[in-house]
């Protein structure tokens, strides 16, 4: 007979040593005349921003949000806004594809999703060195809303999914699908996007000239201005890496995170945005440093690789319309049949409206033509601005073709008759395996 008896654990034991020793957080906007110094105790991290925020309360709150019960809700009240990843969706059904990227693949994916009846929440997709990875969070529509609870409708799916992003090549090509349910713990979307990416080994074959020193010290150049070199500090026991690249907004984060998926601990950083210069004391989680020649060789090209993942190529497209189930399947379709390719995508739902930006270029990687990207703005509608990448601000006039019916809601947009009968021959192919001769 089994004892009834279950022993006890307080909720908040996990928290206590949070609670006696917290985080001491400085504020200090008189160091630097361009950014706030942000100084965090005991967890040795410092943050530049170029911005003076007064908000000196919300940072030592949220940096125990995750193990306090009701802290998320008094971070967003004390900041004034939502702090937490944009892309982190807990109540719907994830979508993970990777595999080899090709010109029209996010199309296809998402017209089999509102073929099916899968509405399209948020999607992030990323390409890199002939790799593509995305996360997708949806609803199913079938149902009115809510995460895909039917198990014959997910193997459904991810039985389609496989078709779509197997189709053309051959048999043992690397690619994955799975489906996630609605989790509490769910990782950080771009977190994810790189632990991914790192698992489809998207490392390989970098287009870089580097040179090896016999020691096994890497140093990668040509990768966009990307440098990244190691070495041993012996004397204290760590093994020294510096990165050196174009600074940009999320760059400490790909790195760290990339660092800490490979299972490496960082006791010390320093880190330079005026010279683009990182240098982070690491080792195993054993305690042991970058002895070997190959794993050197390894941290290197996964820190470039996670550098490189980011970097914008082609024109970035801003769009904001009404959000409607198939919305992403119309855009990127007008994006395939128009010859544009979609290297980075970034699209989320705010209620009632749908933003998003596109980095577009034409089937072959090259700058995408001013005449085509004009001829998409006006088949899509929406407001759809065109922003120069190397600015950041608009080159064109925002161009809205906005219908509306006598009750004042917008239309969906117009497609000709070919264009949908195209699409449909498309999906119908992609239910078909390759037939090889």
């Amino acid at each position: 007979m089994e004892s009834g008896y279950r022993p006890y654990f307080d909720p908040e034991f996990e928290s206590l040593i949070e609670r006696i020793h917290p985080p001491r957080v400085c504020i200090d906007n008189d160091t630097c005349e361009d950014c706030t110094l942000v100084k965090v105790k005991p967890l040795f991290k410092t943050r530049h921003s170029r911005q003076k925020p007064n908000r000196k309360r919300g940072f030592g709150k949220a940096l125990c949000a995750g193990r306090r019960k009701g802290s998320a809700e008094e971070v967003k009240t004390c900041l004034g806004k939502v702090v937490g990843p944009r892309h982190v969706s807990t109540e719907h059904t994830a979508l993970e594809i990777t595999g080899t990227d090709r010109p029209g693949l996010l199309s296809e994916i998402s017209a089999v999703l509102a073929d099916l009846g899968y509405h399209v929440v948020a999607a992030v997709a990323w390409t890199h060195n002939t790799r593509a990875a995305c996360i997708i969070y949806m609803d199913d529509e079938s149902r009115g809303c809510g995460p895909i609870m039917d198990p014959h409708r997910l193997s459904h799916l991810k039985e389609q999914l496989e078709n779509v992003v197997g189709a053309h090549y051959g048999r043992w090509e690397r690619r994955c699908v799975r489906l996630a349910a609605p989790a509490a713990d769910r990782t950080h979307t771009e977190r994810r996007l790189h632990q991914l990416m790192y698992a489809d080994r998207d490392f390989e074959r970098i287009c870089c000239t580097g040179e090896e020193t016999g020691d096994g010290r890497s140093n990668k150049k040509g990768c966009g201005g990307i440098h990244v070199s190691i070495d041993n500090c012996n004397e204290k026991g760590y093994s020294v890496v510096n990165v050196r690249s174009r600074d940009r907004p999320k760059l400490l984060f790909d790195t760290v995170c990339t660092l800490t998926d490979m299972e490496y601990v960082v006791f010390h950083a320093a880190i330079s945005s005026k010279g683009s210069l990182a240098e982070y004391y690491i080792r195993h989680m054993d305690g042991c440093t970058l002895d070997t020649e190959s794993e050197r060789r390894r941290v290197t090209q996964c820190l470039v690789a996670a550098i490189e993942r980011r970097v914008s190529h082609g024109l970035r497209l801003d769009v904001c319309t009404r959000n409607r189930v198939g919305l992403l399947s119309d855009i990127t379709r007008v994006f395939r049949e128009n010859g544009l390719s979609v290297s980075r995508a970034d699209v989320r739902m705010r209620g009632e409206r749908a933003i998003g930006s596109f980095y577009v270029t034409d089937t072959s990687g090259n700058e995408a033509n001013q005449e085509t990207v004009e001829l998409v703005r006006k088949e899509i509608g929406g407001t759809i601005i065109v922003v120069n990448k190397s600015t950041g601000s608009p080159s064109q006039v925002p161009s809205s073709r906005t219908n509306r019916t006598n009750s004042g809601v917008e239309e969906r947009s117009r497609f000709s008759f070919g264009s949908l009968l195209w699409a449909q021959l498309e999906r119908l192919s992609s239910n078909f395996s390759s037939i090889r001769l």
